[in-house]
């Protein structure tokens, strides 16, 4: 049976990747032997998806720099609905595999981009905006350590005027980070290849992240390896928009395109325009906020709590606050430092009661989770800035007296 809430998913999708979604589309069946499906064949949309050409639009940095950076766009060729497989699990010691079938038949959403980014950092940066997205769609938590997401990166070279050549398929890449690593290893092993007189094989490759490189795993199959056929236990998918729905259609048995449309939360290109108009903050940094999960709402939370301004709150999070966290592998909701306390440090800075110095010395025992205060801490350190101009000079004096050679010293040169 046809899972509703994937059809509303994969619609959502479809329009926030401003795709075209086709209110007829049909499913198929492959009959391609899977190890890890019982069924020993997976239904798919081969010939009519739910919703094709659309396009995403990412940004990445120049030379690393955040300060320096450009938009580009992917086109999006379909999003498919289709069953998810099992894993199978070799292990190589026994000679055995293992195959776990949890996720066998679950409903999957597959977006196939068109070959339009040109290396790892590109291909990084476009996954990441849409597992973005995904999020917040909630058509996935699209967590990629935990399977909800996962790449299968095409990749090819060609000489500049030259049809596109033989490409390979590097399947389950689990992190972005890895994909940037994957994608650009094999541009450059295909490179070597060529240049040394071999030639591209069309075959399925895995990313061995220890080793840092790619690995084959088998021969590409053709399409005629996977004899479609149409899905013989599926009807056609009819969906409708207002226009085309029937008056006396129950409501409850339909998916209405315009109802998802007009419903679609704020995208993370609109979220970050609107942190940039609201706050005064600098672009780039609207980016660092979406990209950790969390750290949009701990910054607004902040600058709520505190007289500092946002520009400035911005840069205390980024700066150090956001190094402790990626220091010790933890995300922002995970911070012994709670937004409260952060605001608290940043009063005491704005109100001049203590140096930036000092700020940075109290952060770091906040860091240490004890439950004292910003306050506590300041004043257990003695970190106040001295404000009384007498208490000064004779502080300054006492030193003075206490260094009598090297002042001699200074007064005579």
């Amino acid at each position: 049976v046809l899972n509703r809430r994937c059809v509303e998913a994969a619609v959502m999708t479809g329009l926030a990747l401003n795709c075209i979604i086709n209110k007829k589309s049909l499913f198929d069946r492959k009959h391609y032997f899977y190890a890890d499906l019982p069924a020993g064949y997976q239904i798919t949309q081969q010939r009519v998806p739910i919703a094709v050409n659309g396009s995403l639009s990412y940004s990445l940095c120049i030379d690393n720099k955040m300060s320096q950076m450009v938009t580009k766009t992917v086109r999006i060729k379909q999003i498919q609905l289709e069953q998810d497989s099992g894993k199978s699990l070799h292990d190589d010691t026994r000679s055995q595999t293992l195959v776990d079938l949890n996720r066998a038949g679950v409903g999957l959403m597959e977006v196939v981009m068109e070959p339009d980014m040109c290396c790892g950092e590109e291909a990084a940066a476009a996954v990441r905006e849409l597992q973005l997205i995904l999020q917040t769609l909630g058509s996935s938590q699209a967590v990629m350590a935990e399977g909800q997401l996962r790449v299968d990166a095409n990749v090819s070279v060609h000489r500049p005027g030259e049809p596109y050549g033989v490409r390979t398929e590097v399947k389950n890449i689990n992190s972005i980070r890895f994909l940037a690593k994957a994608v650009d290893y094999e541009i450059q092993r295909q490179i070597e290849e060529l240049e040394n007189g071999g030639t591209i094989l069309n075959e399925t490759r895995a990313f061995d992240s220890k080793l840092g490189c790619t690995v084959p795993m088998r021969d590409k199959e053709g399409k005629q390896d996977y004899r479609f056929m149409p899905e013989p236990n599926l009807p056609p998918l009819i969906l409708y928009d207002a226009r085309s729905l029937p008056a006396n259609m129950n409501h409850q048995q339909v998916v209405n395109i315009d109802w998802i449309h007009e419903r679609l939360p704020d995208l993370p290109s609109v979220k970050r325009a609107k942190l940039v108009e609201q706050y005064g903050i600098l672009p780039e940094h609207s980016f660092a906020l979406l990209n950790e999960d969390g750290l949009t709402e701990f910054f607004e939370n902040v600058v709520k709590q505190t007289q500092m301004k946002p520009k400035k709150v911005i840069g205390w999070i980024l700066n150090y606050l956001l190094s402790y966290l990626k220091q010790h592998s933890l995300t922002v909701k995970e911070s012994p430092v709670s937004s409260f306390l952060l605001a608290d440090l940043l009063n005491l800075l704005e109100k001049k009661e203590i140096s930036s110095t000092a700020a940075k010395q109290v952060l770091a025992e906040l860091w240490k989770g004890e439950g004292k205060t910003p306050l506590e801490i300041v004043k257990e350190k003695k970190l106040e800035l001295i404000q009384d101009e007498k208490e000064l000079e004779q502080i300054c004096q006492a030193v003075i007296d206490g260094q009598e050679n090297e002042v001699i010293v200074v007064v005579r040169g």
